[in-house]
């Protein structure tokens, strides 16, 4: 009889320490996607791929190492950066789609890119002219942003301790970030402080830059495979070159939030399209019907059959309302001013709170339908419960349903932040 395992106390198969090498820089230049049905298709292709060993990496905590150096190197890493810088200037429509058929496969890869893309939009928002020809450039080449924005131990997510200092042609960062998803195995580190006079800005660090550890200790039941640790920066240098002014992209109106909280929803939503997809495949080839249906089969069930509907009719809803909000990004960024932003931000909520409703439904839903054989550890699908759960705490939905009915009821506009 084997013995018990404590997973909590058990060594991950590969979950690196502190000392993890950095990813090594592309061999080559990436592809570089020309439209936006390319973007899609490719999307798909990546996806069906991704797909095949998600069940495993979740369960072995298997870092995606050969998918994401697939994912950037695909061109899809790259398809916001606009054309005039040579990549493809997709529409958000074709963004958050991309983002959803990914997520649908695995989140946990479809959560890793979400920072990368909304960082490029501040470079084309606030960059300099030199610092978006480099950057774009270097996303061209498949180079791969990671995040070190958050901070666990502050009094709110808004507020920063890590503080940039100027120092001749450099700034000298020092602070510890958390829920870094992306920057274990990023190339470039783009780090969030304050500077003397409480300005947040943008300081794009390398991965193996002196004084920057990348530590793998993500420990949340769902999107395991995120590496969505600590960053701790001790007196790293960086050009001044390379420090972007972030709080302009909020001191004025701009498409900065909704962006950053579309991607968002747009991997919730791919979590409850994933959940219900195998939720009916699993319907189809296991599960069986209740005794008082008087059927033979779970497919003839009238209660799982009005299920399935509902959950689809939801699902629906959650898409419709996401693109909806993608449109309004597109005009936001097309004619930025308060109205456009504010009607952006507003759309965005309202596709936060219903992509959130149901992912997490689907979640609860394939359990019910599925029945107890369904919780059984060989067929991994408590993955996308725990997955659900996880990512649509990233920004509260409570606080959508305000921000939307102050908008309609009383014309208040959204505050801008990076979570609105």
């Amino acid at each position: 009889m084997s013995a018990v395992v404590d997973i909590r106390r058990a060594t991950r198969v590969n979950a690196p320490d502190e000392n993890f090498a950095p990813r090594p820089r592309p061999s080559g230049p990436a592809h570089v996607i020309t439209s936006d049905a390319e973007a899609i298709e490719i999307a798909r292709h990546l996806a069906a791929d991704f797909a095949k060993d998600a069940a495993l990496r979740d369960r072995e905590g298997l870092l995606p190492l050969d998918e994401l150096d697939a994912f950037s190197q695909s061109g899809l890493w790259g398809i916001n950066i606009p054309k005039a810088y040579g990549g493809a200037g997709v529409s958000y429509v074709t963004l958050t789609e991309v983002i959803k058929i990914i997520s649908a496969a695995d989140p946990s890869i479809g959560q890793i890119p979400q920072n990368h893309l909304s960082i490029l939009e501040h470079i084309a928002s606030d960059g300099t002219e030199e610092q978006k020809r480099f950057f774009f450039g270097e996303v061209l080449k498949g180079i791969r942003f990671g995040n070190a924005f958050s901070e666990k131990n502050t009094a709110n997510v808004g507020t920063f301790e890590t503080r940039i200092v100027e120092d001749g042609d450099n700034v000298v960062v020092n602070g510890q970030k958390f829920y870094a998803t992306g920057a274990l195995l990023a190339h470039i580190v783009p780090i969030v402080g304050l500077d003397e006079d409480g300005n947040s800005f943008l300081a794009f660090a390398d991965r193996d830059a002196p004084g920057l550890t990348v530590i793998n200790d993500w420990s949340s039941f769902g999107q395991r495979t995120t590496a969505s640790g600590t960053v701790i920066a001790e007196n790293v240098r960086v050009p001044k070159s390379r420090v972007v002014a972030a709080y302009k992209a909020f001191a004025r109106p701009t498409a900065a939030g909704p962006i950053s909280q579309i991607i968002q929803a747009a991997v919730d939503t791919g979590i409850a399209r994933g959940t219900i997809e195998d939720t009916i495949a699993f319907i189809r080839t296991r599960a069986r019907a209740w005794v008082d249906s008087g059927r033979d089969k779970a497919t003839e069930d009238p209660f799982t059959i009005s299920a399935v509907g509902d959950l689809e009719i939801r699902l629906h809803a959650a898409e419709a309302i996401l693109e909806r909000a993608a449109r309004l990004i597109d005009v936001a960024l097309a004619d930025p001013n308060e109205d456009t932003v504010a009607e952006a931000a507003v759309a965005t909520a309202e596709a936060k709170v219903l992509s959130t409703e149901i992912a997490i439904l689907a979640a609860n839903k394939l359990f019910e339908l599925g029945g107890t054989r369904s919780t059984l550890a060989a067929h991994g699908l408590d993955r996308h419960w725990r997955n659900a759960r996880t990512h649509t705490l990233h920004d509260p939905v409570r606080w959508k349903y305000f921000h939307i009915g102050n908008f309609y009821l009383n014309g208040v506009k959204p505050t801008r932040h990076a979570w609105l």
